[in-house]
This record gives C-alpha cells, sequence and structure tokens, in this order.
C-alpha cells in the first residue's frame, strides 16, 4: 500500500491529466520521463515520437518541458513539428496555460506566421503583458506600424500595464512625431522613462526622426550608468551627420569611466567617416585591434579609410580580413572607383564574383562608378543591361545617373535623354544635376537650360541651379534671361549656401568658411594665397570666373570673389602647416568649383604635394599636376 500512494506521488509531479479517474500505469510513467529528456536533450525526432505516442494516451507534460520542445522546433525552423505541438497542445479539451500558448506564440512570430500568431492570441482566454508584448514587438518588427499601435491601445483599453519591453518595441513602430510625443507622455506617466531599454530606445526613434536636440534631451535627464544608452546617443548623432557631437558624447563617455565595446567604435568609426578625420580614425583603428574579426567593425573600418580617401590603409584592413561578406566587397569597389582607381575596381568585382560573393544593388552601383569613370562606355552598358539577369538587381534611380553619367563624359548626351526617359520611377534632381554637368562640360546651352528648368521644378530653392543656369544665360549674351534669374532668386530670398572647407593639421580640424575672417592665422594665410596665386600666373594660371554670378561683379570684382574659395584658403593653411610627405586633405560642404580645381591641380604640381579634396559628389586625388577625376566632375 505504501508502494502504491508513492507512485501515485511521482505520477501526479510529473504529469497533468485530461482526466484524474486513475493513477497511470508505470509504462506511462516511463513514456513521460523519455520525453522529457529527449526535450531537455533538444533530440527533436525522438521528442516528437514519445508526444505522438503520449497523445495516443492521452499525457500530457508540464508546460516547462513543452517549451523546450517549442524552442527546439523554432532554432532549427521545423515548422510543421511546431504545428503538431500545438494541434497537441490543445487536443481532447485540453487548455494550455497562459505562459505555454505565449511561447506558441513567439514560435509563429520566430517563422515570420504572424496571421497563425494572431489567431493563437485571438483565441486566448487570458492574456498577459507578454502576450500583448508578443504581438506588438511582432508588428513593429515587420513594419506593420499601424497594427502595433492599435495593439497597444488595445492592451490600455483592457487594463493591461505595459512594461519596460513594450515600450521598447512599440517605440520602433512610431511613424510620425505626434505619435511619439504622445508615447513619450505615456512611458513618463508610467515611471518608466529610467529604464535603460525605454530610454535607448527614445533616443533611437527621436534620432531616427532627425530630432537629435529633443534625444540629447532624455539622455542628459538623468545620470547614465549603462553603456548602452551611451552607444545609442553617440550613434543617433553619428547617424545623423553629426560626427562633432558625436565625437564630444564619446569623451563624455570615457571621462565618466565607460570602456568603448564594438557598438561605441562603429558609431565613432562612422563619425570619423562623415568628418573625413583620417588620424582619429587611425587612433580608433587601435581599439579595434581588440575585436579583430568583428565583421561588422571591420566594414566600418574599411568604409572609413575609402571615404578618406586612404587607399593604401584600406586595402591594407580589407587583404587582412579573414571573413568577408557583400558589404566589405561593395565598400572596397566602391572606395577604389570613387578615389580614381576604376581598373582596380573592375579587377576586384571579379574576385568578388570567383570568391561565390552575390553582388547586390550597392556592389552594381560601385562597378558603375567605375565604367563611368574610366569611360569604359560598353562595358557600362553591359553591367547596366545585364545586371537584373546576371545578379537579380533591378536598376534603380542611381544606377541610371551612373549610366547618365557615363554617356555624359562620351558626349552622348541624346542617349542620356532617351535613357532618362526610361526610368519608371522617374527621374530626379540627382538624375538632372548629372545631365546639367555633362550639358556644362559639352557646352549644350539648351539641354543645359532644360536640365536646370527641370531641377528646380523638384527644387525651386536650389541657388546652385540658378547661379548655374544664370551663368550660361550670361555667356550666350542672353541679359533678359538673367535679369529674370535674378528677379526670382531676389523676391525667392534664396542665398547660395557658404562655401566651407575643413582640413586636419595636428590632430585638429580647421574650418574656413567663405567671408569668415575668425582663423587666428588668417592674415598670414591671405598673404602666402596671394603670393602663391601671384607664382601660379606666372606660370600661365587665369582664373575661370564662370563660377561666380557674371552678372553682378567686374572681371577683377569676380577674380577677387574667386580667390577666397574655402577650399583655397584650406590648401594653402595646409601648405604652411604639414610637411611635404603629408598628404593634405581637404573636406568641402559644397561641390568643387572649376576654378579651384585647377588651382588644386597647378599648387600640387608647383609645390610637390599630394592633395585630397572631397566634395559632396566626388573625390578628387591631385598629384603631379593631374586629378584623378580626369577633369570631369
Amino acid at each position: 500500500m505504501r508502494k502504491s500512494t508513492g507512485f501515485a506521488i511521482k505520477s501526479f509531479f510529473f504529469l497533468s491529466y485530461h482526466t484524474s479517474s486513475c493513477i497511470l500505469p508505470i509504462p506511462s510513467s516511463s513514456l513521460l520521463h523519455e520525453f522529457t529528456q529527449f526535450c531537455y536533450q533538444r533530440n527533436l525526432p525522438r521528442a516528437m515520437e514519445a508526444m505522438d505516442a503520449m497523445h495516443k494516451h492521452g499525457i500530457w507534460a508540464d508546460s516547462i518541458t513543452y517549451s523546450e520542445l517549442i524552442k527546439c522546433c523554432w532554432a532549427r525552423g521545423a515548422v510543421e513539428q511546431g504545428k503538431r505541438v500545438h494541434k497537441h497542445l490543445f487536443s481532447s479539451g485540453h487548455q494550455p496555460k497562459t505562459f505555454l500558448i505565449n511561447v506558441l506564440m513567439s514560435m509563429y512570430v520566430k517563422f515570420n506566421m504572424l496571421d497563425d500568431a494572431r489567431a493563437l492570441f485571438d483565441q486566448m482566454p487570458e492574456r498577459n503583458f507578454v502576450s500583448w508584448t508578443t504581438m506588438i514587438s511582432a508588428y513593429a518588427n515587420a513594419k506593420l506600424n499601424d497594427k502595433a499601435l492599435e495593439f497597444l491601445i488595445s492592451m490600455l483599453r483592457e487594463g493591461v500595464k505595459p512594461n519596460m519591453f513594450t515600450y521598447s518595441s512599440v517605440l520602433r513602430a512610431c511613424d510620425g512625431l505626434a505619435n511619439l510625443r504622445q508615447l513619450h507622455a505615456n512611458i513618463i506617466k508610467s515611471g518608466l522613462e529610467s529604464d535603460i531599454y525605454v530610454r535607448s530606445a527614445l533616443i533611437d526613434i527621436y534620432s531616427k526622426w532627425d530630432q537629435s536636440e529633443n534625444a540629447l534631451r532624455v539622455f542628459n535627464e538623468m545620470a547614465t550608468e549603462d553603456l548602452v544608452v551611451w552607444n545609442s546617443i553617440i550613434a543617433g548623432f553619428a547617424q545623423n551627420s553629426d560626427g562633432d557631437e558625436a565625437l564630444n558624447l564619446f569623451k563624455r563617455m570615457k571621462r565618466a569611466g565607460f570602456l568603448a565595446d564594438q557598438a561605441t567604435l562603429t558609431s565613432v568609426l562612422r563619425a570619423c567617416t562623415g568628418l573625413a578625420l583620417l588620424e582619429l580614425g587611425r587612433q580608433v583603428h587601435v581599439h579595434v585591434f581588440k575585436y579583430d574579426q568583428d565583421l561588422i567593425l571591420n566594414n566600418a573600418l574599411l568604409d572609413m579609410y575609402c571615404k578618406c580617401g586612404s587607399l593604401e590603409d584600406a586595402n591594407t584592413v580589407f587583404t587582412r580580413m579573414m571573413v568577408k561578406d557583400v558589404i566589405s566587397w561593395s565598400t572596397m569597389i566602391a572606395g577604389l572607383a570613387q578615389n580614381g582607381y576604376s581598373r582596380e575596381a573592375l579587377r576586384l568585382f571579379e574576385s568578388m564574383k570567383a570568391s561565390g560573393t552575390k553582388p547586390n544593388h550597392i556592389t552594381i552601383l560601385g562597378v558603375l562608378f567605375a565604367c563611368s569613370h574610366a569611360g569604359l562606355l560598353e562595358a557600362g552598358w553591359y553591367y547596366f543591361r545585364s545586371m537584373k539577369k546576371l545578379f537579380g538587381v533591378d536598376p534603380g534611380r542611381e544606377h541610371y545617373s551612373c549610366m547618365i553619367d557615363l554617356l555624359g563624359r562620351a558626349g552622348k548626351l541624346n542617349d542620356a535623354v532617351e535613357l532618362i526617359n526610361e526610368i519608371e520611377c522617374g527621374p530626379d534632381a540627382v538624375t538632372w544635376r548629372t545631365l546639367l554637368g555633362a550639358c556644362r562640360v559639352h557646352r549644350n546651352v539648351d539641354l543645359a537650360v532644360y536640365a536646370a528648368k527641370q531641377i528646380l521644378r523638384l527644387y525651386p530653392q536650389d541657388a546652385g541651379t540658378y547661379i548655374l543656369l544664370s551663368n550660361i544665360y550670361a555667356n550666350t549674351q542672353r541679359w533678359d534671361d538673367v535679369t529674370q534669374i535674378r528677379r526670382t532668386m531676389n523676391d525667392m530670398g534664396i542665398r547660395k549656401e557658404p562655401g566651407c572647407s575643413w582640413v586636419e593639421v595636428n590632430k585638429q580640424i580647421h574650418a574656413f568658411i567663405l567671408g569668415d575672417n575668425s582663423h587666428p592665422q588668417l592674415d598670414e594665410i591671405n598673404q602666402q594665397l596671394n603670393q602663391l596665386i601671384h607664382k601660379l600666373k606666372g606660370l600661365g594660371y587665369v582664373p575661370d570666373t564662370n563660377f561666380v554670378l557674371q552678372d553682378l561683379e567686374g572681371e577683377e570684382q569676380r577674380e577677387h570673389s574667386l580667390q577666397y574659395h574655402s577650399e583655397k584658403l584650406a590648401l594653402v593653411f595646409g601648405l604652411m602647416s604639414l610637411p611635404k610627405e603629408q598628404t593634405i586633405r581637404i573636406r568641402k560642404n559644397l561641390r568643387i568649383c572649376g576654378d579651384c580645381h585647377l588651382f588644386a591641380k597647378l599648387v600640387a604640381k608647383m609645390e610637390h604635394h599630394i592633395i585630397v579634396i572631397r566634395d559632396p559628389i566626388r573625390y578628387h586625388h591631385f598629384r603631379d599636376g593631374v586629378c584623378s577625376c580626369g577633369d570631369y566632375w
């Protein structure tokens, strides 16, 4: 009798009954023991066999054991087995616990079967915050933002209190500032604004909507004791092209005693990339060595070196990478092409294909860019026309712009116009600017006017296009049109953005802005610049005044205006401050004008200095009087 009682206690410990009319025989207990063992061992085939046998006998295990089996199903992508577990759990009127239904629901979410997850959610007799958060997170991850927000509202109406995971999930679904502000207010009311996950999510979403000041306000509201939040705020400013503030925050983080991890270093490298801070980027590289084989970090490092114009460093990083993905290959191909090494870029593309890595749309863009800069018209046409067939990549606007640039270089402007008319989604301003640049080079006035008008139709405030159009009219003596352009600019209050150039000297950034006299060495710089221009004129340099408004100034005034362009000031300061063996690297906010381009070529030749100027359109490597762009930009 004592033996029977002990067996009954053991059976009840392991089992949950559909009926409780009798004590299970020993074989059933053994079967359940085997099932439990197989589940924890993640032996899916044997666990499923044991579950089928249990099903025949109307036996159910405990929720924890089933949760292990379900996790095994989603880890192996075993959809059919997962459905069989679902069917078993709800068979013969058996009702699993809320905890287990939540796990099942998570399984369907992992399988990207949101309709099945929603159907299970709707059948639940009771839902807790995990149930709601699972669905909200699923919809947010699937970019079904409206559904995520609807579920949050329903959750609140049912009296279920969201927690930090709910809010950090639903914040990703914010598709407008109005919703974001309302959510932020609810978070404050619930007292969760200090939670690190919620703060991090708030900073991320404010940064996504280019609300850096609000992101910083959230960050500064309380002391930050977690690296996750520091990483969020640094990443936010780096992604929004505010590298200065990102680097300032990085310094604050270090002063607060936090050590940088991979995420921190990736954002700092991105900030260095945006500011073209090569020397600082090299310092960060030292910290990357401890994560030598981190693919994301290596890709960020590669991108930094390419965009700072240091192809030697980029190639060293690329060669040492044990693992390369499509981003690694594409970054290096594009970097070579943008810096004037077009044929090397195309050779690397062949190596990429030989490695078995499938090119994506970014890769093809780099290839077309390389073809454009090398003047390889036939190769460019081949890759453009076959990119869908060979690589499964549909041509986008950027691919069309590269081909229009290639046709423009070849002087085939009519073919370029025909290609523009093929763009299914319609040309954008970049496309028309590409054609306008080709028209300027080949002096096709009528087509230039047409392209300029298309740009102004899309961007009526584009000062650069107005100025170029005004100068085109002036060069052809169409003074009435020049007057009309000037009147339009005055009426609309359009002013050209002042040129600004940055140069790095001794780990310090020096900024030069047209019309700004704040630099402490400006008098000396101007004196050196005057002497340099005088020497260049002796060698045949004639300032090209086509790049200032020609109806406003006389020839002497126009030359004076050109003389103080920001890149000239930055270049002279670089000559004054750096040894000849060190490359002068300049970043510019506006496209380099033709006169400054000629000036840099002549200075590079006369002073035996390598000069790299990065503007928003191109990278220009000046060496021995030659530019990597081939004088076409």
